[in-house]
C-alpha cells in the first residue's frame, strides 16, 4: 500500500466529527445489511450467501436481493469517503480507522476507533491495534503543528 497523505494530529482531529458521523452510519448500514441477509436466507431457505439476483429465484426473494446489493452499495461507498478523508479503514466491524503520521521523525498510524473524541494513540506501521500507544501531553505539544 502506497502510504500518504501524512496528517498532522490536528488535521486527523479536526476530521474527527465528520469521521464520527460517516463511521456511525457505517456501522448502522452494516447492522442493517446484516439483518437483510439474515432475511434474504430465511426467504430463500438457503444459508447465507450469493445475493447475486437469478431467474430461478422468486420475485421477493430477487428483489430483496437487489435491496442488499443497494445497500453494500451505498456500504462501499461510506467506506469510500473515509477515505476520501485520507483515513485508512482497518476494522468495518468496530470502525477502527489510521491515518498516516509522524511522530519523532517516523511514519507512524495515528490510531481512531469509533466512539473516541478524539485522536489519542498511535501506532508504528508494522505494529497493530495491540501496539497502539497513548500520546501524551508532552507528545502531543510537539505533534501540533
Amino acid at each position: 500500500m502506497q502510504p500518504g497523505p501524512y496528517l498532522s494530529l490536528e488535521a486527523v482531529n479536526a476530521l474527527v466529527p465528520e469521521l464520527s458521523r460517516v463511521v456511525g452510519e457505517q456501522l448502522e448500514l452494516r447492522r442493517r445489511i446484516e439483518a437483510m441477509l439474515d432475511d434474504l436466507a430465511e426467504k430463500g431457505g438457503r444459508p447465507r450467501g450469493d445475493v447475486t439476483p437469478r431467474a430461478s429465484d422468486s420475485e421477493p426473494v430477487r428483489l430483496a436481493k437487489r435491496a442488499v446489493l443497494a445497500e453494500v452499495e451505498r456500504y462501499q461507498a461510506g467506506w469510500g469517503r473515509v477515505e476520501s478523508l485520507g483515513g485508512v479503514l482497518k476494522d468495518p466491524r468496530t470502525g477502527l480507522v489510521d491515518f498516516y503520521g509522524r511522530v519523532d521523525g517516523r511514519a507512524v498510524w495515528l490510531c481512531w476507533k469509533y466512539g473516541e473524541a478524539a485522536v489519542d494513540h498511535y501506532h508504528l506501521l508494522d505494529e497493530g491495534f495491540a501496539g497502539r500507544k497513548k500520546i501524551d501531553d508532552a507528545r502531543r505539544r510537539s505533534l501540533l503543528n
